[in-house]
């Protein structure tokens, strides 16, 4: 049969020692069909045939005289538009004329004797990204070139391997360095590059594990939510570290260091898509060629071998919520021909939706709360920023002076603020860059080290480059003041900052040379490194064209032009709190047109708001009473004054609107108030003030002990904003943060509110045995918690223990959720000792760990007559038949335990018979769930035996064990044994 691999395996050229020469003539024989199915590109064995004088130019115009794909391709470029049965006969013309080139060669080639046939074969194995479809049966006949072949050269003249060539070098050249906040220096990507947690997710945000190695996102058993999706989505706030992902991705693919099988890797710059005119219209190739790396040679080919092979194509676009346009996306056509011109909005609408390309691969990166809609993820990843040992090896990067890297070390140490801040890798740059800079200009190595916020972060960013600009002598303490440097420079900050506001009213982060002259930056302006260009937007005309270094900045400078302005009235300055209502719940939904979902007019499908909020962050923080020294030399007293009562008084008509909205509950001993996403940034706003009256009146306004802010998008440097206003309660508060990005940081940043905390639960938010040891120090001393969770974080026994601690020194402690941690037999027997002890634990949580049977065995000393125990979870912990039977054993004299989970162990059948003995015994417990252990229908029948004598229990749920439906009809006439 034609092409088919593995046909006539007895021709092979692998021989035994001493036998004769393989016969190449005779292999091509053979083979014929396969390889003139398999060979579609042959200007590359001409060119090398000519190159060794085994062809003359007669022949190579014998085998022209046939037909070339290529030459094909020029003419479907001609007819583009062809549609139906026309482009399927021109696919089967073409088709034809590549086999009759092939076969003229294969002719030519045999009738020149062994020495031509073998280098014929050495070429298609030389040149592998050309002949990658032959490569296993170069494997499989054994190939290996003589001496004489060995010496000949080989030219890869494929224009599809030169393409790729050429992209790898191109992105490799362009992903080497890290453009940093001065456009004069760069930084080794290699050098600067550090790992971060990224977490896979479901699209309820449930963990799915975390993103261990880059090729664990292209890998479809790990981490798969929907296999009919292309899009690897990988999300986060601002600065988490998106864009430098995917200049990682780059760098690795460029070096060959990224085995995801994709020869063609395409990267866009979402903001791009800004750039163009509503009446822009481009094909796919332009779209790939012309905004990315052009084709040297047969550009025809290479995009009809793209079309052909889409699974080769490897996609990056970065930034989704930050497209802006009036383009109107309803229009787009369902289906998008590969040739037709269109909006590029529209191309890569088709992309996303797999119209385009279907089968190729695609990474697309937006802000937390840009929602995309499920039918084209293919995996959710979650960037969580740095974790305590993220940062300790991005410090060492950074400060390659071990004494500098120790002060460094210590002081983030010293201010849990700070290192809140350092957990977001953007932050942290800017941080430790403005470090940096201090150290050697007055040799300190000393950062504010009172409460640090954002906007304190970025005025030092400012300043850092505003000093850098100055030329100073031989001293290097020549330098001025902050507030005399910000004077002398005001022109250039208004300059900045209005053509910031400007794009911010609009929405546009690209900025052409024509608006960035019409604000008057001049090019020493533009020498600080405020703004960068962009390259490769010929979307945006022949001229430059600038955008900001972080979307961050463009929203600082925008607020930092509100306050310095004087002609800014109330309406302007609180125009952006306008665009983000506190009161919305939800954040745009990106894409929303006919296939996903009903676009309201004249609203912009694309856009985020987080922009927004951080311009009206950080001009909250501008406003701040500390900030008055600052500002009073740009603005006038009277202005700076009129501005932040305006401010302050819509922040408290914005809190009791706001709070008005959210659900409210009445729970035991408490008033419950459940908030949303943009309540953190209301939070934000009101921390950035800085004013005690501000957080005391917002603690007012709740009218709630009880503050849920379970699945908000919190982080860790967020806990100093929640400490800012619960600090201004009398009473105790209950405090859910549970499904965040808290951390060990986050956990230092509540110090000041743990005196209050009688609840607090931290499930699903990184903390680490460290994060526990602080919780163990601070609510010993207090003794007023009733309830901690801990479930799903990376606690180990070292943890498990302070927890124990904390049990046995608090009284009060009636709760402990702690499951799906990473405890073992050791932290399981300090845990069960420890409430052994207590009088006062109500429920246990252990769900998911590994305590093992050894850890089952000090449980069951726990419960032998324990007075309050009541909910007992030891479920999914490795415990066997040994375990089991020690608790049923146990449970024998025990008369407060009434609900027990053991699912997911490996019980068996004598274990069920230990607890069907138990239950003889034990008339207190009322719900046993052992599912999904190994359980057969004999120990079911002795769980039911038991039930004649037990007329408390209401359920034993036995679902998942070795019971067939068959067998479980005989346990029918007891309701209470639950097998399906």
């Amino acid at each position: 049969m034609e092409g088919q691999l593995g046909a006539n395996r007895d021709i092979s050229v692998k021989k035994p020692p001493g036998a004769s020469p393989p016969c190449f003539i005779a292999l091509l024989k053979v083979h014929r069909e396969l390889l003139v199915s398999r060979i579609r590109n042959t200007q590359c064995l001409i060119d090398n045939l000519i190159k060794n004088e085994y062809f003359s130019t007669e022949d190579a115009e014998i085998v022209v005289q046939f037909p070339t794909q290529a030459d094909k391709h020029n003419m479907h470029d001609c007819y583009y538009k062809a549609e139906g049965e026309a482009m399927h006969e021109e696919s089967k013309q073409r088709k034809r004329a590549g086999h009759s080139s092939v076969r003229k060669i294969l002719d030519l080639v045999q009738s020149k004797g062994e020495e031509v046939s073998e280098y014929f074969i050495y070429v298609l194995q030389k040149v592998t990204d050309a002949y990658y479809e032959l490569q296993p049966w170069l494997d499989e006949i054994g190939y290996e070139p003589s001496e004489n072949i060995c010496r000949k050269p080989v030219v890869n003249t494929d224009p599809v391997s030169r393409y790729c060539q050429k992209l790898r070098y191109e992105l490799g050249r362009d992903s080497k360095f890290v453009m940093s906040y001065t456009q004069r220096e760069e930084m080794l990507l290699e050098e600067i590059y550090s790992n971060s947690i990224m977490e896979l997710v479901s699209f309820t945000n449930e963990s799915l594990g975390h993103v261990g190695q880059l090729e664990a996102l292209f890998d479809d058993t790990v981490g798969l939510i929907n296999e009919d999706g292309e899009t690897v989505y990988v999300y986060g706030d601002a600065g988490i570290g998106k864009s430098i992902l995917l200049q990682k991705i780059q760098s690795l693919w460029a070096k060959k260091e990224l085995d995801i099988g994709a020869k063609f890797f395409f990267r866009f710059p979402c903001r791009m898509f800004s750039c163009f005119k509503e009446d822009k219209a481009i094909c796919l190739k332009d779209l790939l060629f012309k905004y990315n790396c052009y084709p040297d040679q047969d550009p025809a080919e290479v995009f009809h071998h793209i079309l052909q092979f889409p699974h080769t194509v490897l996609f990056t676009f970065d930034g989704f919520d930050e497209i802006y346009s009036n383009f109107d996306l309803s229009s787009v056509p369902e289906i998008c021909s590969p040739h037709e011109p269109i909006h590029p909005l529209a191309l890569l609408v088709s992309l996303l939706r797999g119209k385009l390309l279907k089968g190729s691969r695609k990474i697309l990166t937006a802000r937390t709360g840009t929602e995309i809609q499920r039918n084209i993820i293919k995996k959710k990843v979650l960037l969580r920023g740095f974790s305590s040992n993220n940062l300790r090896e991005y410090t060492a990067m950074f400060f390659r002076d071990e004494q500098q890297r120790t002060l460094v070390l210590n002081q983030l140490e010293a201010n849990p603020n700070l290192c809140s801040l350092c957990s977001v890798p953007l932050f942290c740059w800017i941080i430790f860059k403005c470090y940096e800079h201090f150290y050697s200009m007055f040799d300190s190595h000393e950062l504010p080290d009172s409460s640090v916020t954002l906007t304190d972060v970025f005025l030092l960013l400012i300043e850092v480059h505003l000093n850098r600009s100055l030329k100073t002598g031989l001293l290097k303490n020549n330098i001025r003041s902050q507030a005399e440097m910000f004077k002398s420079r005001k022109e250039t900050l208004l300059a900045l900052g209005k053509m910031a506001y400007k794009g911010m009213e609009n929405s546009f982060f690209i900025f052409e040379q024509e608006e960035v002259s019409s604000a008057n930056i001049s090019e020493k302006d533009l020498q600080l490194g405020f703004l960068r260009t962009v390259k490769g937007y010929s979307g945006c005309d022949s001229q430059a064209a600038y955008e900001f270094l972080h979307s961050t900045l463009q929203s600082f400078f925008t607020a930092l032009f509100l306050v310095i302005e004087e002609k800014v009235g109330a309406k302007e300055l609180l125009e952006f709190f306008n665009e983000c209502s506190f009161t919305e719940t939800a954040q745009p939904t990106c894409l929303r047109i006919p296939w996903l979902k009903k676009q309201l007019a004249g609203e912009n499908p694309f856009q985020n708001k987080e922009h927004f909020n951080f311009t009206n962050m950080f001009l909250c923080g501008l406003l701040s009473g500390s900030k008055q020294k600052l500002f009073r030399h740009l603005v006038s007293p009277a202005v700076l004054k009129k501005k932040r009562k305006t401010l302050i008084t819509y922040l408290g008509e914005s809190m009791k609107s706001h709070l008005k909205v959210y659900t409210r509950s009445r729970l035991k001993s408490y008033n419950q108030i459940q908030v949303q996403p943009n309540f953190v940034w209301m939070l934000r706003c009101l921390y950035e003030t800085q004013s005690e009256k501000v957080g005391k009146l917002a603690a007012k306004r709740m009218h709630a002990n009880y503050i849920k802010l379970a699945y908000c998008n919190a982080y860790s440097a967020d806990c100093s904003a929640i400490s800012f206003v619960l600090h201004h309660f009398q009473k105790r508060l209950a405090l859910d943060l549970d499904n965040n990005n808290i951390n060990d940081y986050g956990i230092k940043q509540l110090l000041p509110s743990f005196s209050k905390l009688a609840v607090i639960r931290l499930s699903v938010n990184q903390v680490t045995d460290h994060g526990v040891r602080i919780l163990y120090e601070e609510l010993s001393k207090y003794r007023i918690v009733s309830f901690l969770g801990l479930y799903s974080n990376q606690i180990t026994d070292v943890g498990a223990k302070y927890v124990a601690k904390l049990i046995e020194e608090c009284s009060s402690l009636e709760y402990v959720k702690i499951g799906a941690n990473k405890i073992t037999s050791e932290g399981g027997k300090c845990l069960a000792q420890a409430i052994q002890k207590s009088k006062t634990m109500f429920e246990i949580g252990m769900w998911g760990n590994q305590v093992g049977d050894e850890g089952a065995k000090a449980f069951a000393e726990a419960l032998r007559n324990h007075p309050r125990l009541t909910n007992v979870s030891l479920a999914f912990n490795g415990i066997t038949t040994e375990g089991g039977k020690s608790i049923a054993e146990a449970m024998q004299h025990n008369n407060s335990v009434k609900i027990f989970w053991l699912t997911k162990n490996e019980l068996d059948d004598e274990a069920a018979m230990s607890f069907a003995e138990m239950l003889k015994v034990n008339k207190k417990l009322v719900h046993l769930w052992l599912i999904e252990n190994q359980i057969t229908a004999k120990g079911v029948k002795c769980l039911s035996e038991a039930l004649k004598e037990n007329t408390t229990i209401k359920e034993i749920c036995l679902n998942g064990n070795l019971i067939s439906q068959e067998e479980s009809e005989a346990f029918e006439n007891e309701e209470r044994i639950i097998c399906f």
